[in-house]
């Protein structure tokens, strides 16, 4: 806010400048998800075999990479998608 005031602008080119936009393409997360569920190939047999907390670890994950900006409702159904598939 402070570098808004002094050096004018929108808070949308802020947002953009600095890449603080949320991402909300569906494809983009799942190719991310997709990453994060073949890199942790352990977690995901505990998650199968009923280990349904694991959920929280790949939204985690997921959230890690993208480094908080990926939708976290659109990350939690897809990733329930996925593992549910």
């Amino acid at each position: 806010m402070p570098e808004l005031l002094s050096k004018g602008g929108s808070p949308k080119e802020l947002v953009e400048k600095k890449g603080l936009i949320q991402i909300s393409d569906t494809k983009a997360i799942e190719a991310i998800i997709d990453e994060v569920l073949a890199a942790h190939p352990d977690e995901l047999a505990k998650y199968r075999a009923g280990k349904t907390k694991l959920k929280g670890f790949f939204v985690g994950q997921v959230m890690k990479k993208t480094q908080g900006r990926a939708d976290p409702k659109m990350t939690n159904q897809l990733i329930s998608k996925k593992l549910e598939g």
